[in-house]
């Protein structure tokens, strides 16, 4: 099939990702590809070249220094990504879609939403977080009957979409190739973006309540909550080795002894779990959002999110889960081939249309 993906223009696709989405992204484009599908990915500058991508950069355009006066002009970054995205369906509508079968809008963007009816091609949306304003906006005005189908990460999440749009559940997927086995005996790792709704000072409190080492990986993407939470509490058996790719971050997961995981908010899917899982690393994290349907009693222990005695206990009982269950667990439930399979299905489907009874 001919395939138009559309990713996140504030983040690149490439390693080491931003995130669950550009992971789950990148995943999904490199197996299309090696089944031999003929993809684009619209992506941000920087994107893995090994991909076959487009870069989502329009030509130079910078608002005037008047429009700007206005009180409630948005933000530069705003601005930038507003233009990305216009830029790239204004040249699908006028005809670039017809290069291929089906666009999948992996984006967080209001517009391949809003615009998927202008295509002539069916549209793929997959819902990676809880509502958005914009969004939500985009769904009620924009698909019409029939332009675009919706895809969310977990029956929580299209559960949480339900009141706007229906949706199809495929869960993401990792590469259980590339996250190989391993027999822990080492720290427990927590990894993600380290931001207040992450809470990775919660998971180093827990551990230090549980007398276990613990390591941070991921990036930086608050500062100031970095300076103020996360760097007082580093030292005494607790470190941070920064952004790692996901070679040495699956090297770190196959020695750790429980992953630590611990949601601020509603959790969409939780890939971090899947990566851990597929390592047999057992999950100690707050049971929010997917995380419960994601992880099951093989892959770890969950509790009531926000307690951190109950976490510290929760870690202790994780590190003795059978490493061996947690995999196999992963490879029922977390492939990248179901993934693919489950999305080239979506594909199918939509562009054969109903099948007549």
């Amino acid at each position: 099939m001919r395939i138009c993906l559309v990713a996140s223009s504030r983040f690149p696709i490439s390693e080491p990702f931003a995130g669950g989405l550009e992971a789950m992204t990148h995943g999904l484009a490199a197996e299309l590809v090696r089944r031999g599908h003929e993809v684009t990915l619209f992506a941000a500058p920087g994107s893995d070249p090994a991909l076959p991508v487009s870069h989502l950069a329009p030509a130079a355009f910078s608002v005037s220094d008047l429009a700007m006066t206005d009180v409630n002009a948005p933000s530069a970054t705003w601005l930038a990504e507003h233009h990305a995205y216009l830029d790239l369906m204004l040249r699908l509508s006028r005809g670039g879609a017809a290069e291929f079968d089906v666009v999948h809008n992996n984006s967080l963007h209001h517009l391949p939403v809003a615009m998927a009816s202008s295509l002539g091609v069916p549209v793929v949306t997959t819902l990676h977080t809880p509502p958005l304003p914009f969004v939500e906006s985009a769904i009620h005005l924009g698909p019409g009957a029939g332009a675009s189908s919706f895809v969310a990460v977990s029956d929580f999440t299209s559960r949480s979409w339900a009141h706007v749009v229906g949706s199809e559940v495929i869960h993401n997927g990792v590469d259980l190739d590339r996250w190989r086995f391993g027999h822990g005996g080492g720290p427990a790792v927590w990894s993600g973006r380290l931001v207040p709704e992450k809470a990775p000072h919660e998971a180093m409190d827990a551990c230090r309540l549980a007398g276990v080492p613990l390591v941070l990986v991921g990036p930086v993407h608050d500062r100031d909550y970095y300076r103020t939470e996360v760097e007082p509490r580093l030292g005494r058996g607790i470190e941070y080795r920064g952004h790692l790719d996901h070679r040495e971050l699956a090297r770190l997961l196959r020695t750790a002894s429980v992953a630590v995981i611990t949601p601020a908010w509603d959790e969409p899917y939780g890939l971090v779990a899947s990566e851990a899982m597929a390592s047999g690393t057992p999950v100690a994290g707050y049971a929010r959002g997917a995380l419960p349907e994601v992880v099951g009693p093989d892959g770890g222990v969950l509790v009531t999110p926000g307690d951190v005695e109950a976490l510290a206990a929760a870690v202790r009982t994780a590190r003795r889960l059978d490493r061996a269950a947690c995999r196999r667990h992963a490879e029922l439930t977390c492939s990248i081939e179901r993934m693919v399979d489950d999305y080239e299905r979506c594909y199918r489907a939509v562009v054969d249309g109903p099948v007549a009874a």
